[in-house]
């Protein structure tokens, strides 16, 4: 088979691929690099059209990619609402993601009747992510029994703007976070959104700082 061929059909599976993906950014990714290819291929069979319409969706997704980095530590594109734990959204919410939670949280079933507080993630119209919690060993310290982010947005930490200094577990009085048993195998997303070990527990501090000397929720750049 020519070389010719075997791109125009390596890029057409690209294609294919990118379109059957559930995360938002991988599915750009993709289709970018999947029009690409196939800006090549058609340029060197002489098929302008296109190629013009394949150098227009390689610019659409690109924008696309740069604003969803950019807004992704930005908190004007993204919102916490508390509810409440027994809100029949909530309710329908989780059991509609009960499979996909189960996969990263063996023991949510038994986690989440301990759940006291609820925050919803947003952006726009969307439910982006969960977190639920209750209080732990000390009134102003709190304990994350669930962090889920819907498929979708599995490529970006929502769960940060629950977490933030001036988020709504500082709001509520807690100065300290602590992370479930079941969460502490997520060691990088952890560390992500601010917590630090301490003995056998990840925790994170809101107010002053933390054991190592730095404050835990140091703002960022968008994009960073």
């Amino acid at each position: 088979m020519p070389i010719l061929e075997i791109i125009g059909w390596s890029g057409s599976a690209l294609l294919v691929i990118s379109l059957l993906q559930t995360r938002v950014m991988r599915l750009r990714v993709l289709n970018s690099a999947a029009s690409a290819v196939l800006v090549g291929y058609n340029a060197a069979l002489g098929v302008w059209p296109m190629v013009a319409m394949n150098v227009v969706l390689v610019a659409i997704n690109l924008s696309v990619i740069w604003r969803m980095v950019r807004q992704r530590h930005d908190a004007r594109a993204y919102d916490v609402v508390r509810v409440g734990v027994d809100e029949p959204f909530l309710a329908r919410l989780l059991e509609r993601h009960a499979r996909d939670i189960g996969a990263f949280n063996p023991a949510a079933d038994t986690l989440l009747t301990r759940a006291e507080n609820a925050f919803l993630v947003t952006s726009g119209d969307e439910v982006v992510g969960v977190v639920l919690s209750h209080t732990g060993g000390a009134p102003d310290e709190q304990q994350v029994v669930l962090d889920y982010v819907l498929p979708p947005y599995r490529d970006f930490t929502p769960g940060e703007f629950v977490f933030r200094a001036d988020g709504p577990f500082a709001q509520m009085g807690a100065r300290r976070v602590v992370a479930s048993q079941a969460m502490t195998a997520s060691a990088a997303y952890l560390a992500a959104v601010g917590f630090r070990p301490e003995g056998d527990r990840q925790v994170l501090h809101l107010a002053g700082a933390g054991p190592t000397g730095a404050t835990a929720t140091e703002p960022r750049a968008p994009g960073a």
